[in-house]
């Protein structure tokens, strides 16, 4: 018997995502994808699970029975990580909350979904960077005779400049560049969060010669953006991990062995400002951390550091040995025995 499409959970769907995240929450345009793709994961295993068309699905069928199966789907079929899975579990309570508010008489099944626990035991993968002789290996595989060489530069060197994520370097319009002195970027964050990073003078040249020889479209060119591909559009975060392992080809991390990819450079900026000695406030303004204790992570991902660290605490174990003759009397041989 062919069930009937019901129109409940088609609406519920579109009111979630076009007026109770954005209107009512506030949530910025990234935080409105990563719920997207866990709905559209949802409603793909509930319509398998239920041996249904995806427009028959009903609000009853979202039940807290489905939603394990369906976290269990993710971690054994898909593959993925205890934080992914976590992070989907998050998007399903936010939207039961939402069909606990319009559907009354569905709050049985909303408090069994939001009795779904989180799971502990996410593992702590090691943040993984490219060094400076990467980057400069990177900075020089490139070939600025071209329009698209002279892109990737001023690209990759705004980048670097500024540790910005990729998203907000690709969003930037025309008018978010001030490359008269002094020379500064407008960055726009997560949460529509919005921040001043300086620029080098030589990143103000690039992005002016960049501007000049490839010159922005459209009616209004304020509204312009920066980097394009070659057919005109939106360069997107995938066309510059693309660029990015064109240009590297050789590099994998030490670690996990992988290959680079365009956050690695935010990582790699934000290690290179702590070793040269900038403090964790500082830092975290630069890179639009919400908390310092995001920034802090930081100073647990490079050796060099944890060695100076050690250092200062035990100089005298950890330094060069002391040059000259040692007298082997038996309280000096203690003595010296001990600090080793």
């Amino acid at each position: 018997m062919k069930i009937p499409s019901s129109p409940e959970l088609g609406r519920l769907v579109v009111s979630f995502f076009e007026e109770y995240l954005p209107a009512q929450r506030g949530m910025s345009t990234h935080t409105l994808r990563s719920y997207r793709d866990a709905i559209v994961l949802w409603l793909q295993f509930a319509a398998r699970d239920a041996n249904r068309r995806l427009e028959s699905l009903r609000v009853a069928d979202l039940t807290a029975e489905r939603v394990e199966r369906f976290l269990d789907h993710l971690e054994a079929e898909r593959h993925n990580g205890i934080a992914t899975r976590n992070a989907r579990l998050a998007a399903l309570h936010t939207f039961v909350r939402h069909l606990g508010a319009k559907y009354p008489e569905q709050l049985g099944a909303v408090q069994s979904i939001l009795n779904i626990p989180f799971k502990r035991g996410a593992r702590q993968v090691p943040i993984e960077y490219p060094e400076s002789s990467d980057i400069r290996a990177l900075m020089g595989h490139i070939d600025r005779r071209t329009p698209a060489g002279q892109r990737d530069y001023a690209l990759f060197a705004l980048m670097c400049n500024t540790g910005a994520r990729v998203q907000e370097v690709l969003n930037l319009r025309v008018r978010d560049l001030r490359l008269d002195p002094p020379e500064q970027v407008r960055l726009h964050g997560k949460g529509d969060k919005v921040r001043l990073c300086p620029l080098w003078p030589r990143t103000a040249k690039l992005l002016r010669d960049l501007l000049s020889a490839q010159p922005p479209v459209g009616p209004d060119l304020a509204e312009a953006t920066i980097f394009r591909n070659r057919n005109g559009g939106p360069l997107t975060r995938f066309g510059v991990r693309y660029l990015l392992r064109k240009h590297l080809p050789d590099y994998r991390s030490p670690a996990q062995g992988r290959r680079i990819h365009p956050h690695a450079l935010r990582h790699a900026i934000a290690v290179h400002l702590l070793k040269d000695g900038i403090d964790f406030g500082t830092i975290s303004q630069i890179l639009g951390h919400a908390s310092v204790t995001t920034t802090m992570r930081y100073s647990r991902a490079d050796l060099d550091l944890k060695r100076q660290a050690l250092s200062q605490v035990f100089p005298d174990l950890l330094g060069p040995p002391l040059a000259g003759r040692i007298r082997w009397h038996g309280a000096e041989l203690t003595r010296w025995l001990r600090r080793l």
